[in-house]
């Protein structure tokens, strides 16, 4: 408890070793902190700090500590500043500048900014003085004479800125779709990373874009093609790929593109019970697989050339019928093992090539994995009703056909379809 008392009758070392004892010892009142900075420069005086043992400073310490509940350190600093002078409070006045534009001067500069929607200084300050010089309003005698350089000072006040209507601090948005992280598959197919590739610009015309979908496990590859990227056209293609996937979707991943990142898609994957997940910031290989992929599978058969937005549905067959069951089942990838070296440091080896369908049979109980319509016998069959490289001739000759029809295709992307067709058939 704090209560008023005198303790003037304290004269000896012994006296406040044994107050010291008490469990439930009183503490002085003070009416400011300038008293009890006074009490602890009459104490010191008192006991003579300076001249007594050390053993006893410290009883003298823990009498002022207990009697004005100040920390250790703070009595440390006190007792320092003593030996210069009187144990004075440290809050001390400083000098400082008399304010020459008060409260209501601001509020006339927030008056005038609210009016002309907070304009330079140095217009403003020219409105200021001419409401003072030209039309004769005395109240702003004062803030008329503010240099531009202060102007800009007392917008920073905060009565301005809990007055003015044209400050807007910078809202940072965030948008509240998809989790910003990287997925986790732990060796589960269903884990799809997404991305789009343009194909090409010509005249002020935009090109078709195809749309990759891989497998991060299985490198399973579902590729479309779509006459716009937007929403309307995207919603009902992504449904479409997904679909062809053999095996339930659990995750699907892309960067923070707009035309996955919107409510439209979000909806969609909501409704098939797919969580969505967006590239990190400063992670630029959280989507490294789907972007090789672009220029592996993608880039490789349809080329860099301008391809008009008319031939998308043309396209989207082809890849379809033709290309996306050649990725899958007759073209094998890479797939890395793990090794330690003598430095414990991992290291990753691309000795293992098969297909994507392989890889997924070669899967622990892959069985589980399958869409309910979807069996063993339907795979293997696409699998194996032609070998790779009669699916592959097969391919080719589509391709030809396809690209003959593009009126915009480079020559060269022509004769080279020309002669791979032309190849297969000798």
């Amino acid at each position: 408890m704090t209560i008023t008392m005198n303790d003037s009758h304290m004269i000896t070392i012994n006296q406040i070793r044994e107050f010291a004892k008490l469990d439930m010892s009183p503490k002085l009142g003070f009416p400011s902190k300038k008293e009890k900075y006074k009490w602890i420069d009459a104490v010191l005086i008192r006991f003579r700090y300076r001249s007594i043992r050390k053993k006893d400073k410290g009883v003298v310490r823990k009498y002022i500590q207990k009697m004005t509940s100040l920390s250790d350190s703070q009595i440390t600093k006190i007792i320092y500043r003593k030996k210069n002078k009187k144990a004075s409070s440290p809050k001390e006045k400083r000098n400082s500048f008399i304010k020459k534009y008060g409260a209501e001067d601001i509020a006339l500069l927030i008056k005038t900014d609210n009016l002309h929607g907070r304009i330079s200084g140095p217009a403003t300050k020219n409105i200021l003085e001419r409401e003072f010089e030209i039309f004769g309003n005395s109240k702003y005698s004062n803030i008329s004479q503010v240099s531009v350089a202060h102007i800009y000072n007392l917008r920073t006040t905060k009565q301005y800125e809990s007055h003015s209507l044209t400050v807007k601090k910078t809202c940072s948005i965030s948008v509240p779709i998809g989790e910003r992280r990287k997925p986790e598959p732990y060796g589960k197919p269903g884990f799809l990373r997404v991305d789009s590739v343009h194909q090409g610009d010509k005249d002020k015309e935009k090109g078709v874009y195809h749309i990759n979908v891989v497998d991060e496990v299985t490198q399973w590859e579902i590729v479309g093609t779509v006459e716009r990227i937007s929403e309307l056209y995207l919603a009902p293609l992504l449904e479409e790929l997904l679909i062809q996937f053999p095996f339930t979707i659990i995750n699907f991943h892309s960067d923070n593109g707009s035309e996955y990142i919107n409510k439209v898609i979000a909806d969609l994957l909501n409704k098939l019970m797919i969580t969505q997940t967006k590239s990190r910031a400063r992670h630029t290989n959280d989507n490294a697989l789907v972007e090789s992929k672009n220029c592996s599978s993608i880039r490789k058969h349809m080329g860099y050339v301008h391809i008009p937005r008319k031939f998308a549905k043309e396209l989207n067959t082809f890849c379809k019928e033709y290309l996306n069951p050649y990725l899958n089942y007759h073209h094998p990838c890479g797939f890395a093992s793990i090794y330690i070296d003598k430095r414990g440091k991992e290291k990753k080896k691309y000795d293992t090539y098969m297909t994507p369908c392989q890889k997924f049979k070669s899967l622990p109980d892959y069985e589980q994995y399958l869409k309910p319509e979807v069996t063993i016998a339907s795979l293997d069959e696409l699998a194996y009703s032609m070998s790779d490289n009669e699916f592959a001739e097969k391919m080719q000759k589509a391709k030809g056909k396809l690209f003959k029809n593009f009126k915009h295709v480079s020559q060269e992307m022509l004769s080279f379809t020309s002669y791979v067709s032309c190849s297969l058939l000798d």
